[in-house]
């Protein structure tokens, strides 16, 4: 059973509506850089013409030299955040040399791993060690994992909704901040509750290149297509699984969400503490770094997780010390996939769903997880992952006590969600929200409505690598001829020389070596 909404809470909002006015939103989208003639990765360099990717307020590379990041502003509204990611693309699209942005979360073609190229970030020590970060992750994980893509979403309540919904007055005072923090961590154990609805609307990887598991072990019985390759038949998001952006070593990690100082001390705990595969490979060999340090997280931002908890930081300092300096300020949704059939990897109802789920999270009843609650959800995240689209699937409730469909659970989420999204249609004068509750309520009845399904089916006609680039180039050709409609070519301009003459002034203030700078930052971690 899904948890109760109360009707006081209900009520509290249906009664003040316009405090879900102010939601902030943010995205981050990654992207490969493909060649335009052979759709394998791009080997060459981050481009120079889209400026220093260390210290570019919109556009900076992740893992690798050819994985891009996109980074919004903040802002109020959906359409202008949208129109804001889809103008950093059509600039990108015009400042590419022959090449094309990969459109799905899993890999194109990878030839060999000695080719993905780890992100540079120049000469400074800060520079160097986002690098040596990378080099970390590598030792670890692998570079494959490391390439896939995603979408990252940011929110936050506006104030206003906290002091209505909690009767807090000082919403500045340590209490005030106390009491956001439980609040966003009852919408955290409700995402992991049911936060795998996400990747059964918008799970978009069910099938990989074969490329991507060469010379790798797994237990999963996949299929083999025509046109070469893998998939399984009900997969929703092959991204969200061991196969993809997980890893073995984190079960260790005995992370807490039932009080903001619980998270943060096992966070903090986590990368204190040495692991035996991770000294095995070594600090150093042959007098060059191999990984930061040999601890199970090499810094906090290392945690794989479905979603975070986030506050802005200041200079020097740590994510889990600016969460106890200011409490949690917004959260980061990480589970979903780059969706193919949107020219910037998300669209607007997928948008009004993740806000609807994230109020609902919110406001339904949020109790304590135990261990072994945690590990029945992960149970029920698997299942949606690699069979959500079987018929009948039946996932645990109640700590595996009884079993319950997917479609009934679903169903059951569909009606609470409707009730949300009828009050915030009522300050908007529209029924945007309710059109797109009936639109995916369809997908739990069907799910060959799910991205998942319609991406499968376009994979087995053209091919994986076929169906990329078919998209590339139709999002190229569409984006790179469009005009700016928030952003300028002139902001583009300056913001370049900005963040190129910002990373001048950081390798110029370095007085540490690196050594030095790094001896000084494992410290402050320990």
């Amino acid at each position: 059973m899904i948890p109760h909404v109360s009707s006081e809470a209900l009520l509290c909002i249906e009664s003040n509506p316009e405090v879900l006015q102010g939601i902030c939103r943010g995205v981050e989208r990654e992207t490969l850089r493909i060649n335009h003639t052979t759709g394998n990765l791009a080997h060459t360099p981050h481009p120079k013409q889209l400026g220093a990717a260390l210290t570019h307020k919109l556009i900076t590379t992740d893992f690798s030299e050819a994985l891009l990041e996109f980074i919004t502003p903040v802002s109020h509204d959906i359409n202008h955040m949208l129109t804001l990611l889809r103008d950093i693309h059509r600039h990108v699209s015009r400042n590419l040399c022959d090449e094309l942005m990969w459109p799905m979360s899993m890999p194109c073609f990878i030839d060999s791993q000695e080719y993905i190229e780890l992100a540079q970030y120049g000469s400074s020590n800060l520079g160097r060690m986002k690098t040596l970060y990378r080099e970390g992750l590598k030792n670890r994980y692998s570079a494959l994992m490391q390439i896939i893509s995603g979408v990252h979403y940011n929110f936050s309540f506006p104030l206003a909704f906290w002091q209505v919904y909690t009767g807090i007055s000082d919403i500045d005072s340590w209490e005030g901040k106390e009491v956001i923090s439980a609040g966003y961590l009852g919408l955290i154990r409700n995402y992991y509750r049911f936060g795998w609805i996400i990747p059964y609307l918008f799970g978009a990887s069910p099938g990989i290149c074969k490329s991507f598991i060469n010379n790798r072990q797994t237990d999963l019985k996949f299929k083999k297509s025509t046109s070469g390759f893998i998939y399984l038949p009900y997969a929703t998001s092959l991204r969200l699984s061991n196969l993809g952006y997980t890893n073995q070593s984190q079960k260790n990690i005995d992370i807490n969400f039932n009080s903001l100082n619980d998270y943060v001390i096992s966070l903090k705990l986590a990368i204190q503490t040495p692991y035996i595969d991770y000294k095995r490979i070594g600090l150093k060999k042959n007098g060059r770094y191999l990984q930061l340090n040999t601890n199970l997280l090499q810094i906090e931002n290392e945690l794989y997780v479905p979603i975070r908890p986030k506050r802005v930081t200041k200079k020097e300092e740590s994510p889990s010390d600016a969460l106890l300096r200011g409490g949690i300020e917004y959260i980061e949704v990480r589970s979903l996939d780059i969706n193919p059939f949107s020219p910037v990897g998300l669209d607007d109802e997928q948008v009004r769903l993740l806000d609807l789920f994230l109020i609902w999270c919110t406001l339904a009843d949020a109790p304590p997880m135990s261990n072994n609650e945690l590990l029945y959800t992960s149970i029920n995240w698997n299942k949606v992952i690699l069979e959500g689209r079987k018929p009948g699937l039946q996932l645990v409730v109640d700590c595996g006590k009884s079993k319950q469909s997917l479609s009934t659970i679903g169903k059951l989420l569909f009606s609470s969600l409707r009730k949300i999204a009828k009050i915030i249609d009522s300050t908007n004068g529209n029924i945007k929200y309710q059109l797109i509750c009936d639109k995916l309520m369809k997908s739990i009845i069907q799910p060959e409505f799910t991205i998942s399904a319609r991406m499968l089916k376009e994979m087995k006609q053209y091919g994986i690598n076929g169906f990329g680039r078919l998209l590339a180039n139709k999002y190229f050709k569409m984006l790179s001829q469009e005009q700016l409609e928030i952003l300028s070519e002139s902001f583009f301009a300056e913001e370049k020389a900005r963040s190129w003459q910002r990373q001048l002034e950081l390798e110029a203030a370095d007085l540490l070596s690196f050594d030095d700078f790094l001896a000084k930052k494992n410290n402050l971690i320990n």
